[in-house]
């Protein structure tokens, strides 16, 4: 596959970041790539820890300076000779950011001077022949610029020296990005019609192969062992003429089962794409069946009010005990996730994820649909004269009017003379999907107890 190729099956949407400069965030580990992103975007995105290998996966970011506008490529530390499949992996990606940039942004450690890795990596940049620039980071103070003089045998031009802590001259290094953007068409503004999808699951199901399907690029380092995909890794792309923004997130696991400091800032990276999100992708593993943390992942989905579709991954080599074992427990461990619905899939093989921009198309007109008062205040009137509310005390709590205020999710407002229990606000919402549908949405049920009619 050509580099023009690759490039044009990563960004096949017609949105705005499709048209942006691509400015490649390069370096061996833990120099401060990830700190200069989120000083660059003004906000901490990216994960920052003191530990190399925190960042693995190519990691986009719109960033906007003066009157211009370009996408930020961080990268996993580049190493001359990683000493594993992971490592490996990770070079890979960020030889690949590379070869898809504009613009090359190398950065370096100044308190650490110039390392062979320094060296060899900076050969590599040459050879691509892309515009580059230098930021050597760490230089806290104007005393240690007199240090900078030796950063020119990497021969990459004058070295801008920035603290991407303090924010030291990072906006000198931006301006020079500025200087040497490639002219691009005049931006279109976004519509917000994008949808946000973000890929979810406890660890090592399979979420990253499938973000490597949708994408048509291995974007996200796909490795055997669990927890490979340490942040939110996301892109634009296009499933048959719509937009998405697909986001791979890292594997969710329990709070009591977070015991480090990254794992912990994974967790909250993810639960934020989540809440973000307008549809989740739960991914489950079928040869591995339903278990407690596949559960809790659900759990999640329903606080945030997202949209769901369940995906049992690795259909493909699932034995048919595993296969009806899977099927089982998502009657049992998933019964309050019933109104989503299921696609058996292989996401290393593509094997029926085609499927899946029709059945993403019809859950979320779902989320966004809307229900007039009149049609909700008779279809209500209706089910409690077949089902009346059970006696509370000597009283028989009613719903005298509804109406649905908000969608995304869909919200319904009952105002009722007296509390509803629990069992009933269930029959409700079973009424309301048997009569809309709302296929593949949670529904939110508000009440507010009031003796009389309210006012409209």
């Amino acid at each position: 596959m050509t580099e023009e190729t690759t490039r044009s099956a990563i960004f096949t949407s017609e949105s705005q970041t499709a048209k942006l400069p691509i400015v490649a965030i390069v370096g061996r580990p833990n120099v401060g790539k990830s700190s200069l992103l989120n000083r660059f975007l003004g906000r901490r995105e990216a994960i920052v820890q003191e530990l190399p290998g925190v960042t693995r996966d190519r990691r986009e970011r719109v960033v906007d300076w003066g009157d211009r506008t370009f996408l930020a490529v961080d990268t996993g530390g580049w190493e001359a000779r990683p000493e594993s499949s992971i490592a490996e992996a990770v070079r890979s990606q960020a030889e690949r950011a590379i070869g898809l940039a504009d613009i090359v942004l190398f950065v370096v450690d100044g308190k650490v001077g110039i390392t062979a890795e320094d060296a060899e990596a900076s050969k590599l940049i040459l050879a691509s022949k892309k515009p580059a620039l230098l930021a050597v980071n760490k230089v806290d103070n104007s005393g240690e610029e007199a240090d900078l003089g030796s950063f020119h045998r990497l021969g990459l031009g004058n070295p801008f020296p920035v603290s991407a802590l303090h924010g030291r001259r990072s906006g000198d290094l931006l301006d020079a990005l500025i200087a040497i953007l490639p002219e691009t068409a005049a931006q279109a503004d976004e519509d917000g019609t994008v949808a946000d999808v973000a890929i979810v699951g406890r660890p090592n199901v399979g979420k990253s192969t499938l973000f490597n399907r949708l994408v048509g690029d291995p974007r996200s380092i796909v490795h055997d062992s669990p927890g490979t995909t340490r942040d939110a890794v996301d892109t634009l792309i296009d499933l048959e003429g719509t937009s998405y923004r697909f986001v791979d997130t890292a594997g969710l696991r329990r709070r009591a089962r977070v015991d480090d400091e990254t794992e912990y800032y994974s967790r909250v990276r993810a639960i934020e794409a989540l809440r973000r999100a307008d549809v989740a992708l739960l991914v489950i593993d079928a040869s591995a069946g339903v278990v407690a943390a596949d559960q809790k992942v659900a759990t999640e989905i329903i606080d945030a009010g997202t949209a769901c579709i369940v995906l049992l991954n690795k259909w493909d080599l699932a034995t048919p005990e595993e296969r009806a074992t899977t099927e089982e427990g998502l009657e049992d461990m998933l019964a309050f996730l019933d109104w989503a619905p299921m696609l058996r899939v292989s996401a290393l093989t593509g094997q029926r994820v085609q499927r899946l921009p029709d059945l993403l198309t019809a859950v979320l007109a779902q989320y966004r649909r809307r229900v007039s008062t009149a049609d909700l205040v008779r279809l209500l009137e209706a089910a409690q004269a077949r089902h009346p509310h059970p006696m509370a005390g000597r009283r028989r709590p009613r719903v005298r009017y509804a109406t649905q205020p908000r969608a995304e999710p869909p919200l319904f407002m009952l105002f009722s003379t007296h509390r509803l229990m629990p069992d009933y606000l269930r029959y409700v919402d079973r009424t309301i999907r048997s009569a809309y549908g709302f296929k593949g949405t949670p529904l939110r049920m508000k009440v507010q107890v009031k003796a009389g009619k309210p006012s409209r």
